[in-house]
């Protein structure tokens, strides 16, 4: 296939009005909902229910991936030139008459398009919540000198979340054309949790403008610790993905040893080779069964470490009141995702446990997502210790 197969942008019209249908639904029931409270209420919703649809996103994209559904239309942003399978029918046909387990079948294009469709709706509501909030921008009085809630709304929260949803839309397309290149493949899925971070930030942001909420205190040392564990969560993620889009989630079928080892035979260099093809090494040939180990041990020694770390964190954050129940949904979490990410290994990798795996990292970054942006350090502590920093140096 050439690369002007791989870009058909002749149904990208339709697409986009496709993703105006999704979106239409959700704008609508905000609205009506919502049409005498502040424009920083409406946007709050609004935006809870695009974080909502785009968890929903993340998790069938992990479905579509995990279905090797990722090529089930292998142009793009239609199918075959068509903006659904129904226009791809006799072209889908043939390519399942001569492979009929895939990578091109019925089945795998119309999960493949629904994704797309879902992608577009969740573009459509995030330039709609960054119009709106520039709209609300302009629209306030200067001048005035008492803040309002509209005065602490910043458009650029929304404006960074579209501009993100456009890299996604280009690492989805090269998700395709560069047939589940690894590193692609897990930028997608990182872009995609990046995107909930964003929209889980903005979320907090429109209900501190609306008064709704305001920063948390926490000491210092515990603002750090929430810091590095968030940092550890993506990390782990990163590991993750890049196991998945590897497939090395079945080099060990055993626990807590792989391969009846604590300490298999692995090959580091040629399992975190990143810029190479799907099943290729960086030599060109087959990747090795002990880079695949690599990749997935590696992924597990890390898992004990952030879990240890992320449930500590539960535990500081339950004795202060303000997040007890971030606490409990983090460590309900962190269960899940031991329970999930074991029935991969011993089950044999079955669908339900791969998708509720990704869905539950998904669900901890929003978590913590929210942790991070709704706290902050005490301001008597911060100003002193910015006066000992300025002494400091002095």
């Amino acid at each position: 296939m050439d690369t002007q197969d791989l870009y058909n942008l002749s149904p990208a019209v339709r697409l986009m009005l496709m993703g105006l249908v999704v979106a239409l639904g959700p704008l609508a029931w905000v609205w009506a909902r919502n049409k005498n409270a502040p424009v920083a209420q409406r946007l709050r919703v609004l935006t809870l229910v695009t974080l909502f649809l785009t968890f929903d996103l993340v998790v069938f994209g992990a479905f579509t991936r995990l279905t090797d559904s990722g090529l089930g239309c292998p142009d793009w942003p239609g199918c075959y030139g068509s903006a659904s399978p129904v226009g791809a029918q006799l072209h889908i046909d043939a390519a399942q008459s001569a492979m009929p387990t895939g990578p091109v079948t019925h089945a795998k294009a119309w999960i493949e398009m629904i994704h797309r469709y879902l992608a577009t709706g969740v573009g459509v509501l995030i330039l709609t919540l960054t119009l709106v909030t520039w709209m609300a921008r302009r629209e306030q009085q200067p001048g005035a000198g008492i803040p309002t809630p509209t005065s602490v709304l910043s458009p650029w929260w929304p404006t960074a979340t579209l501009v993100w949803v456009c890299l996604q839309g280009a690492f989805g397309a090269l998700t395709v054309t560069m047939k589940l290149f690894p590193a692609i493949v897990t930028m997608h899925l990182l872009g995609g949790l990046i995107l909930l971070a964003l929209l889980r930030a903005q979320s907090v942001r429109y209900a501190q403008g609306h008064e709704q909420e305001k920063p948390s205190v926490m000491s210092t040392a515990n603002r750090r610790f929430v810091l590095a564990a968030f940092a550890m969560l993506w990390l782990q993620i990163a590991l993750g993905g890049w196991v998945s889009t590897n497939y090395a989630v079945l080099v060990c079928t055993d626990f807590p040893s792989c391969q009846g080892s604590f300490w298999p035979s692995m090959d580091f260099s040629q399992g975190f080779t990143l810029w190479r093809e799907l099943g290729a090494s960086h030599e060109g040939g087959y990747i090795s069964f002990q880079a695949l180990t690599a990749i997935h041990y590696v992924h597990r020694l890390a898992a004990y470490v952030v879990f240890a770390v992320l449930m500590l964190l539960a535990l500081r954050l339950h004795r202060m009141r303000a997040f007890r129940l971030q606490a409990r949904w983090l460590a309900g979490l962190m269960l899940l995702q031991v329970a999930t990410g074991l029935s991969n290994v011993v089950l044999g990798w079955p669908l339900l446990a791969a998708v509720g795996h990704t869905g539950g990292a998904a669900a901890l970054v929003v978590v913590l997502t929210g942790i991070v942006f709704s706290s902050q350090t005490s301001p008597a502590r911060a100003r002193v210790s910015s006066l000992n920093a300025s002494r400091m140096s002095a």
